[in-house]
């Protein structure tokens, strides 16, 4: 499990936050295997989603999702986390490589191309707020960045690492977010720009250690760890963890986006029908029985978009609004909307 640390510096005028998220990535890699320079990219923008998290989320219900589409072999990735330390995430093509840069680190940029960096804030109403900037350099830390100055305005230093070892396996991995107050005096800013000038990369830092690393990055600015324990946090950290909001009835839910007929050929030539995660890679099988269980649904005629249908737990979804998305007026039969 990984942990999230939280301070600040600088008397106050440097808001801090570092993770160690090694074991995280690990388990990234591992359910999507990943070649190695993908588990670099998905690691980085795991560990800068849950920075972030810390640094924007107001709410514990709010979630933060960044999505960076790129032209590069990579296709693209998606990293989803909230302030309790809960993270996920997956890349469209996990095997896709390129070769090492000239200095021998993996080639981040190079893997996801020119492209953009989404990021979408979720609040517990279901409201959705989204910025969108171009991607600087690829390599994330400076695209995080980038992006918190853009569509912000909070000047930062964002660092991420991925270190892995072996046959791809993650050695270390983690990050720092340090966010700089309004009317922060020069001589803060200017030690820290020499402490940050002074570093080959986080990821060295990384392997002495979290503490070791914030006490490096932070020296002579007086780094003050911010006391968690009364936030229900015993050992005064956040953990950090890789979890899906995947579950088994919302696999079965997901089945009834398939029309009677497309449900009925799975039953008859393979039995049954399977549901993948793409968030985490699970596997969730289902029977015949199961399957022709999804049958109360009602769907435009024009278009096939879903108007009504059951949820696992008993409950039935409708579409919102009296509109399709294809103009077609919603009508739901009066014996089925007297459920909905």
């Amino acid at each position: 499990m990984g942990r999230i640390l939280r301070g600040l510096a600088g008397g106050g005028q440097l808001r801090v936050v570092a993770a160690d998220t090694g074991d995280v990535v690990e388990e990234a890699r591992r359910r999507h295997g990943l070649s190695p320079t993908a588990t670099a990219a998905l690691g980085r923008a795991m560990t800068g989603a849950l920075l972030l998290a810390q640094l924007l989320l107001k709410t514990p219900k709010e979630r933060i999702t960044l999505r960076i589409e790129g032209t590069g072999p990579l296709g693209g990735l998606v990293a989803e986390a909230d302030a309790a330390g809960n993270v996920r995430g997956y890349v469209r093509n996990p095997r896709a490589e390129v070769p090492l840069r000239e200095d021998g680190k993996l080639n981040v940029g190079e893997l996801l191309g020119a492209g953009v960096l989404r990021v979408d804030r979720s609040l517990p109403n279901g409201e959705v707020y989204t910025s969108t900037v171009p991607l600087v350099s690829g390599e994330i830390a400076e695209d995080l960045a980038h992006y918190l100055w853009q569509s912000e305005q909070i000047p930062s230093a964002v660092l991420l690492g991925v270190r892995v070892k072996g046959e791809g396996e993650v050695e270390v991995a983690g990050g720092v977010a340090i966010q700089v107050m309004p009317d922060t005096p020069e001589e803060v800013l200017s030690r820290l720009e020499a402490n940050l000038a002074g570093l080959s990369g986080i990821t060295p830092l990384l392997r002495e250690g979290l503490e070791a690393a914030l006490e490096r990055l932070l020296a002579g600015l007086g780094f003050e760890r911010t006391d968690l324990k009364a936030l229900g946090y015993p050992l005064n950290e956040i953990p950090a963890r890789f979890r899906c909001r995947c579950n088994r009835e919302k696999a079965l839910e997901a089945l009834v986006f398939f029309t009677p007929e497309e449900r009925e050929d799975m039953i008859v030539k393979d039995g049954g029908a399977e549901v993948v995660c793409h968030w985490c890679g699970e596997v969730y099988r289902f029977s015949p029985e199961e399957i022709r269980s999804l049958v109360a649904e009602v769907r435009c005629p024009d278009c096939g978009t879903l108007w009504l249908y059951p949820k696992a737990d008993g409950t039935l979804f409708r579409i919102e609004g009296d509109t399709c998305r294809c103009g077609r007026k919603v009508e739901i039969p009066s014996e089925k909307r007297a459920r909905a």
